[in-house]
């Protein structure tokens, strides 16, 4: 039997920037779990002001839910973002988990537009996306005994790549809406995305997600969902069956 968790509070709420109200939230904890802060330009520096603050609090372990193939030269360019914080969490001294998730398969079935097709420029790449329920239990699973995975760094992924003509009939299939597949040109990737009134950052990340699929970035198919949490992931299709 797992050990069971004890039980918990919340003592303090802040934001990650907030170096003194995270030193304060965090006095009392050994290990924290942290999930990247909410896209934005500032997204790195509120990462490291977070961890600044959790080492002045005393934590020893940070356990980091970070990208698949994260790189500071990584196509799809919040993965950048994600690599420098690990560095950050590398260089603080305390002990770390790294769990770099693909792309959620739960994103991945809303990415049709009204017209019920897809659009980006991700050509024949394929993506092994991860149910984001199989990515929290094994979250959940390394937070019960947090020293048993430190140091370690595991990729948390589906049991297949898929193409996202592949993604597009599989939805069509199991929700009934006839989706497809446009392979767009980056051209025409970022001439769609200019409809929508966005910083160029946040452009690039929308059409670097899918360029990163057709770089083959995201196609690496793991067992640490299942050795993690002794129980076999959920593949897109069986994510549509569970939620329609």
């Amino acid at each position: 039997m797992p050990p069971q968790l004890p039980d918990t509070q919340v003592i303090e709420t802040a934001g990650y920037a907030d170096l003194a109200g995270n030193k304060e939230a965090l006095k009392d904890a050994s290990t924290v779990f942290m999930v990247s802060a909410a896209e934005s330009s500032d997204r790195l520096e509120q990462h490291k002001a977070f961890i600044n603050a959790a080492g002045a609090a005393g934590v020893e372990h940070i356990v980091y839910l970070s990208f698949q193939n994260a790189a500071p030269n990584a196509t799809f360019t919040l993965a950048r973002t994600h690599w420098h914080t690990e560095e950050h969490i590398r260089q603080s001294g305390m002990k770390f988990t790294f769990l770099r998730d693909s792309f959620y398969q739960d994103f991945l079935a809303g990415l049709a537009g009204d017209d019920s097709v897809i659009r980006g420029p991700a050509g024949r790449g394929c993506v092994a996306a991860v149910a984001r329920t199989d990515a929290a239990a094994a979250a959940a699973q390394i937070l019960l005994d947090p020293a048993a995975h430190a140091g370690k760094t595991y990729t948390l992924t589906g049991p297949q790549a898929l193409t996202l003509d592949e993604v597009a009939q599989i939805i069509s299939e199991e929700t009934g809406r006839s989706v497809s597949y446009h392979n767009e040109t980056v051209d025409e990737a970022y001439a769609s995305r200019m409809a929508w009134d966005v910083p160029d950052w946040q452009r690039e990340a929308w059409v670097s997600t899918y360029t990163a699929i057709a770089a083959g970035e995201l196609e690496e198919v793991t067992t640490d969902i299942c050795d993690i949490t002794g129980r076999e992931p959920l593949s897109l299709r069986e994510l549509l069956r569970r939620t329609r």
